[in-house]
């Protein structure tokens, strides 16, 4: 994948979809992890426009947590390699931080959904942290909506469901 232009926001998330989903991930034969030690998930948020897929489209496939989701996140079946997630309809992709080059992976600006983090994990007053999603994410994500001309792209590569993983 490679992104163009600034992101719109990164976020460590701590919700009950995310860890099951790197769990789940997590199972998969030589899968790179995606949670951190304390459960949650680093995110970086891109407009879709701003994204490229630059090789191996044709191993990308969609995983989701319940057939009626609108959440779908996108494995390199080659690898095993959690790539992205796209809320379906949405204008933007929320790529996995530790799928951006080391030199390009922006700092994680706030903590999302700690409401739902794991039994006796105590959360660090480093950052901003917020029990769901924080009115600065929400107005961050309008506003590039907003720079879209209220535009949501299709992501048109990624293939049907991972045999055997899920819907």
């Amino acid at each position: 994948m490679r992104a163009v232009g600034s992101p719109i926001v990164t976020a460590a998330c701590y919700c009950q979809s995310c860890r099951t989903a790197g769990e789940i991930f997590a199972a998969l034969p030589g899968a790179s992890p995606v949670l951190n030690g304390d459960g949650s998930t680093d995110f970086v948020l891109f407009r879709k426009d701003r994204i490229n897929c630059v090789r191996g489209a044709d191993q990308l496939h969609e995983h989701r947590l319940a057939p009626t989701s609108k959440t779908r996140r996108v494995v390199a079946t080659c690898c095993n390699t959690p790539m992205f997630l796209e809320f379906t309809g949405g204008h933007w992709l929320t790529l996995y931080r530790n799928r951006l080059e080391e030199g390009a992976r922006p700092s994680v600006q706030m903590r999302v959904m700690t409401r739902d983090r794991r039994p006796g994990v105590a959360i660090a007053d480093d950052l901003p942290s917020y029990a769901g999603h924080s009115g600065k994410f929400m107005l961050k994500l309008i506003g590039a909506w907003a720079a879209m001309a209220f535009r949501s792209p299709d992501i048109d590569y990624v293939k049907g469901a991972l045999d055997g993983h899920g819907t």
